[in-house]
């Protein structure tokens, strides 16, 4: 074999190694992005161009989520369910006198069995009713505050040695190890409330061939094979509203004010849950990244490909055909965060977290908040990023990058409280 011969033979080798072996290596050199162009937003798939928001609503908004639904998240199954509440805990005098603390129970029922979330609520002691965030969280309720009225989780947890975590289930030692996330106390000072659900609750987050949690009782047998089932991030955004459905019947909350927050990959299931249920007036997105916030055609940092081998569960299967086939894709995340409009969205990065590439996110918020145009709201008027900690808002849509790495930090919170304030016309 000639030299050259042998040479290519290696680098096939070496590439096919990669792939099969899971072997990945994240591009952080912005040069090195390749050359792209975005799925076009304003045209409809007739190629009528979109230039009114009637059109947009009408038309063009349900051409973009079907294609998410049917490429990217999936879809529900078509599977009637029913809903109870019970309030297991209220009244319960928390943060130093200021809130309350009150636990729902919300059970899902079908005719193969039922499935109880439990979510906690720290409710301000003012006049009701109140705003409210709603947020999923990694580690049970219990992990986001030391309180010890908080029931502690009974879903599947991942291990976690640092956090005393063993058996996949949480324990005492578990109270309050996230509370460094949690600016519960700050959100209760701003006068809303504060809601949060272990998304384990809704469906564990492994490849567990979706047979627990959600996916174990809401299913269609007749085409559990389909490529465009619903995901794991799908099914957290799907316990998000089913969490709505409780909100907007309890006094306390002002259900035309609640914003759905979410970091990481709950930040991916906070965008799909305030695309698909129009009740959430404010979504946010916290360093959410590939199949988040990030447009998936820059390849920089984790990719399309690195995602689907690392956590299949997460999205339909027709998501692995855009495996390192990125501009094959009908649809970017531009257009993901153009489907909150005419609601608010907030977008955020950290200056660290190149694997969730800042400046994808800030491009998708860009190039999607032009679509608020439409409904005479402002868009981002700038294509190149802020400054760090240097926040931009048009009007219903804001976005910022901060000092630090992947994590949700005070600064995040006093950005995002500050402009649900501003959203839901607090003084």
């Amino acid at each position: 074999m000639k030299k050259t011969a042998k040479s290519l033979f290696l680098i096939t080798f070496i590439c096919l190694s990669n792939l099969v072996f899971g072997q990945f290596v994240a591009n952080y050199d912005e040069s090195k992005v390749p050359e792209y162009s975005l799925p076009e937003l304003l045209v409809l798939e007739n190629g009528k161009k979109v230039k009114t928001a009637g059109v947009w609503e009408n038309k063009r908004r349900p051409e973009i989520l079907e294609l998410f639904q049917n490429e990217v998240f999936g879809k529900v199954p078509d599977v009637s369910y029913e809903l109870s509440f019970q309030v297991i805990k209220d009244n319960i005098e928390a943060i130093n006198g200021k809130a309350i603390l009150k636990e729902v129970e919300i059970t899902v029922s079908t005719s193969e069995g039922k499935l109880p979330i439990n979510v906690l609520f720290f409710i301000p002691k003012s006049n009701k009713p109140v705003p409210l965030f709603l947020t999923l969280n990694f580690y049970g309720n219990q992990s986001i505050h030391p309180d010890k009225n908080i029931s502690l989780a009974k879903s599947w947890l991942r291990n976690n040695e640092e956090f005393g975590i063993t058996e996949n289930k949480s324990n005492e030692a578990t109270r309050g190890v996230r509370a460094y996330r949690w600016e519960v106390e700050e959100i209760i000072d701003n006068g809303l409330a504060l809601a949060t659900i272990y998304y384990g609750d809704i469906d564990p987050d492994f490849d567990d061939g979706f047979k627990n949690g959600i996916h174990g009782i809401l299913k269609d047998d007749s085409d559990g094979n389909k490529n465009d089932n619903w995901g794991s991030i799908a099914a957290w955004a799907w316990g998000l509203s089913r969490a709505m459905d409780y909100i907007v019947t309890d006094a306390d909350f002002d259900k035309d004010k609640v914003a759905v927050m979410g970091h990481s990959r709950l930040g991916k299931a906070a965008l799909w849950a305030g695309a698909t249920d129009k009740r959430f007036a404010l979504t946010i997105s916290n360093d959410s990244g590939c199949g988040g916030a990030a447009l998936s055609r820059r390849k920089f940092g984790e990719t399309v490909w690195r995602i689907n081998d690392s956590f299949p569960h997460w999205f339909c299967g027709n998501f692995k055909k855009y495996s390192d086939q990125e501009s094959n894709l009908p649809v970017d995340q531009h257009m993901l965060i153009a489907l909150m409009a005419p609601r608010a969205i907030y977008v955020a990065s950290a200056e660290d977290d190149q694997w969730a590439d800042p400046r994808g996110e800030y491009l998708s918020t860009y190039y999607g908040s032009q679509v608020y145009k439409l409904f005479n709201e402002k868009a981002l008027s700038e294509q190149k990023m802020p400054n760090i900690e240097s926040p931009v808002v048009a009007s219903k849509v804001g976005y910022h990058i901060r000092k630090g790495k992947h994590d949700v930090t005070p600064y995040d919170w006093q950005q995002y409280i500050s402009f649900a304030r501003s959203c839901f016309g607090l003084q």
